[in-house]
């Protein structure tokens, strides 16, 4: 594993793939470290911002040994958007790359499943929910796995800022495919964060290399500008889209709830400002038209809740704008992470209001309900599960609570419920069905207390970044970085 020339083969080889199938000469940061740790059989974290090239660390090792149609690299990410995207480029680059997840129909996933066991594919996606499915275990267990890349990997850890729970579950998945060597991903992970992540994935701390990108990225102008209102932030707005030199290129505008987007949207129309809008309460179609339309150049701006963003890879956004406070630093981290990836000058400016701080400490509450919120829901799927399945969630959700409409603690209880294996799935209608009893830790306060905490906690580094008067990307850099055991 450790013979020089082998190291040097790997280099040689990794290089020549990079300039065949992607047509660059030479990699970028780390990148050629990461390939050359994977090829060497072992593990390795590696924390680099979006767009800067973390697919190629697990691409390029898909590609050595071609000759051998049995190897396969298996991704598991957590959006069809990103996978389908992923496909799509790869294939156009003449690599042999597929997805499998629930947008096909029956047919094509038997058809998929089908050359996979047969030794089709270089690089399969799936989200982790499709080690629910037998046949896929089946077709995949014909196969010689050589690498498993955890892409968005702070979706394992319970204190990620996008938890997932079947991420939860990459533990178990890993040793159904015989504990094969891992390559974990993702753009925001703190020190707490990656120590949950490698717990998830069964593997010691001590066994897997951190590879961290920082975030330094020069032609970034990070700006976090006071605002008093939305007629004081519309003025911002037009102001930063009118500055020369961010001109010429697209802007993200984004917005923590629906119906400030729709107001700041109507305000900016009145100012004669052209853009679309993206938010989760549109048709699917109408979503994807709009996203379209951004990546071709059709549309330059584009007001957005965070539900835009993953997946798209366009080089020439110049302005990111935060028109409302983010929940936490990763999640501003990542959105920022989209401007500028063709090196160019870009904007990226956050519009602070001190009273947006009270949306998001609601968000807070409705992603963490209490013991009595879980003792109510069980009771409401074990003493009606004809009514929970006749009239669905909006029915229980009625009978849960009476705040808000918007209130999604439902959907948090329901994935962590599943998560525990006490309903049969995460999704109506085997979400309904009840599988165990409810655990303890769902009835105390104080262990439900812990992520809520955490959650507070993430929020205030978002007050503190926004009153740091000295270098904010160093600010950035240490709340990720922390007490490094980078490689």
């Amino acid at each position: 594993m450790n013979d020089p020339t082998q190291r040097v083969d790997h280099a040689g080889q990794a290089l020549a793939l990079l300039q065949r199938f992607f047509g660059y000469d030479q990699f970028r940061g780390r990148q050629q470290d990461i390939i050359e740790r994977v090829m060497s059989g072992k593990h390795a974290m590696v924390i680099m911002p979006t767009g800067m090239g973390k697919s190629l660390c697990y691409q390029i090792p898909a590609l050595f040994h071609l000759p051998q149609p049995n190897r396969l690299v298996l991704v598991l990410s957590p959006l069809i958007a990103l996978m389908q995207d992923q496909v799509h480029s790869l294939s156009k680059r003449g690599i042999d790359a597929t997805y499998i997840n629930s947008s096909l129909d029956r047919k094509e996933r038997e058809l998929r499943y089908e050359r996979l066991a047969e030794g089709g594919y270089r690089i399969v996606y799936v989200t982790p929910e499709r080690f629910r499915k037998a046949e896929f275990i089946e077709a995949l267990s014909k196969r010689h796995l050589t690498l498993l890349a955890i892409d968005e990997a702070h979706c394992v850890s319970q204190w990620g800022h996008d938890f997932r729970p079947d991420y939860s579950r990459i533990q178990e998945i890993r040793a159904q495919l015989g504990n094969p060597v891992t390559i974990a991903l993702t753009a925001t992970a703190t020190q707490e964060c990656r120590q949950d992540i490698y717990r998830q994935m069964g593997i010691d701390a001590d066994e897997i290399a951190l590879f961290h990108h920082g975030i330094d990225r020069p032609n970034l102008k990070i700006e976090v500008t006071e605002a008093w209102g939305d007629e004081d932030k519309v003025d911002s707005i037009e102001a930063s889209l009118a500055r020369e030199e961010y001109r010429g290129g697209s802007v993200i505008i984004y917005f923590s709830l629906i119906k400030t987007l729709e107001r700041y949207s109507d305000a900016l129309v009145q100012r004669g400002v052209d853009h679309v809008c993206y938010h989760g309460d549109l048709p699917r179609h109408h979503r994807r038209r709009v996203q379209n339309q951004f990546m071709s150049g059709e549309v330059d701006i584009v007001l957005a809740t965070n539900a835009f963003g993953m997946g798209v890879d366009k080089e020439n956004i110049r302005i990111v704008i935060h028109a409302e406070t983010p929940g936490s630093i990763e999640s501003y981290y990542q959105e920022i992470g989209r401007a500028g990836r063709d090196d160019q000058p870009s904007l990226c400016q956050w519009l602070y209001d001190q009273n947006d701080l009270m949306t998001q400490m609601q968000f807070i509450e409705w992603s963490n309900p209490d013991a009595s919120f879980y003792s109510r829901l069980y009771t409401l799927l074990t003493e009606h599960p004809e009514e929970c399945h006749a009239f669905g969630m909006e029915w229980m959700n009625d009978r849960l609570q009476k705040v808000s409409r918007h209130d999604h603690r439902l959907a948090t209880a329901i994935a962590m419920l599943d998560r525990h294996g006490v309903i049969a799935g995460p999704h109506p209608p085997d979400c309904f069905d009840v599988q165990a009893d409810l655990p303890k830790a769902f009835l105390d306060d104080v262990f439900l207390s812990e992520k809520k905490q955490r959650d507070q906690q993430r929020l205030y580094a978002m007050v503190q970044f926004a009153n740091e008067t000295g270098d904010r990307k160093l600010f950035l850099n240490q709340y990720f970085l922390g007490d490094s055991e980078t490689a």
